[in-house]
């Protein structure tokens, strides 16, 4: 975890986290000794009569995100619907929905009605073969406007099946000389 300001946040924190959790759909979870990941989630407040809010629902497994298995508590990173830069940083509890039980139903079909580019059935997909993750934020921000901590945050990204790391493709008539 990173380093906190000790000065006290001067905004209406929970506001910002309802604000910056309903207008993005990605956020970064930090799972202790194993990295930071960007999860695709969604939200939901005190006022959705299916959710278990607020909180953030994450599904991974087959076919979906790839994340570790998360423990009870991580480190969630929401960033700036605007600019796209880390807005606030804050701890959360997490929970695995059983499949089956009608939190895992719930939440199974509010995650489904936000999922774009869905193929088949998702729901009996995830049911087989996907876990549903709830996502508590909690607790006094650790990063937040005007107590950032000192640093870049930046984070070395690991390549993945879809990067062209060394090999870089051919381009009819040649690449331009201003890019890289």
């Amino acid at each position: 975890m990173s380093g906190s300001a000790e000065t006290p946040s001067p905004v209406n924190v929970t506001r910002l986290l309802a604000e910056a959790a309903s207008k993005s759909g990605v956020m970064w979870v930090e799972v202790p000794d194993k990295g930071t990941h960007a999860v695709w989630f969604v939200w939901h407040d005190d006022e959705d009569p299916r959710g278990s809010g607020p909180a953030a629902y994450v599904v991974s497994g087959v076919g979906e995100q790839t994340l570790p298995h998360l423990p009870p508590e991580v480190r969630v990173i929401l960033r700036s619907k605007d600019t796209g830069a880390r807005l606030l940083a804050l701890p959360a509890t997490t929970r695995e929905l059983e499949p089956g039980s009608p939190e895992w139903e719930a939440a199974a079909e509010v995650l489904r009605a936000e999922r774009l580019n869905a193929t088949g059935d998702v729901v009996a997909r995830w049911r087989e073969a996907a876990t549903i993750t709830v996502l508590t934020p909690h607790g006094r921000p650790d990063e937040s406007p005007g107590a950032y901590a000192v640093g870049a945050g930046r984070v070395r990204v690991s390549p993945a099946r879809g990067t062209t790391a060394r090999w870089r493709p051919w381009h009819w008539r040649g690449r331009g000389r201003g890019r890289g």
